[in-house]
């Protein structure tokens, strides 16, 4: 695992600086995490990478990397240089989809880096997150005592919804979950549903 130059953490920390300035990003620990985890969030903005990682710690921020679409990021100059410049981000293919869009994240755990992953697999448009993709399970399936926390965006459907081309100055917040496993051997309908209920709770403040 690399850490960031001191360039790339100045970059990104600038921008993560002009978010919490924008819409706030308060973070909100059940336990300040520590050590390697697979952040999992609900998605509603193009914000909510930059959101929740503004809202981690320093120590922690330096060694995670988002993990967003390909055919997003790499769709110009600019957004290519953000994603693979300053936030260090996996870039998985999102159209071809299958066992090889995992590939990019496997190496990563494997290195040693935490991720943030949106098992929505797209934005939406409510408050409570949508049903889940089975990428999860199968990156934990093969890590059973990987931390798996689950991270609420609190307002971020509100303050930059799908289709809006500005953010509005809006309060949100990052809520930190206690951390789950995948170490019971269920059966994948049942570990979805367990982490997409973990998730939905915290949507409840």
């Amino acid at each position: 695992m690399m850490r960031p130059s001191w360039w790339r953490r100045w970059q990104r920390d600038t921008l993560l600086g002009f978010v919490r300035l924008l819409i706030g990003g308060k973070a909100l620990f059940d336990r300040p995490p520590s050590g390697q985890a697979l952040y999992y969030s609900n998605h509603a903005s193009h914000l909510d990478t930059l959101t929740l990682l503004a809202a981690l710690p320093p120590s922690v921020r330096d060694s995670t990397r988002p993990v967003a679409g390909r055919d997003y990021w790499d769709a110009t100059r600019v957004r290519r240089y953000i994603a693979t410049e300053v936030l260090n981000v996996v870039l998985i293919d999102r159209v071809a989809g299958g066992a090889d869009a995992l590939t990019p994240l496997s190496t990563a755990l494997d290195e040693g880096y935490s991720l943030i992953v949106f098992p929505e697999g797209t934005r939406g448009k409510e408050h409570l997150p949508g049903p889940f993709k089975s990428g999860l399970f199968h990156l934990s399936s093969a890590r059973p005592q990987l931390a798996l926390v689950p991270v609420y965006l609190e307002n971020m459907h509100r303050a930059m919804p799908k289709g809006a081309p500005f953010p509005l100055p809006l309060l949100c917040r990052a809520h930190f979950g206690a951390a789950i496993n995948n170490d019971r051997q269920e059966a994948k309908e049942a570990f979805i549903q367990r982490a997409h209920q973990c998730l939905c709770a915290l949507a409840q403040f």
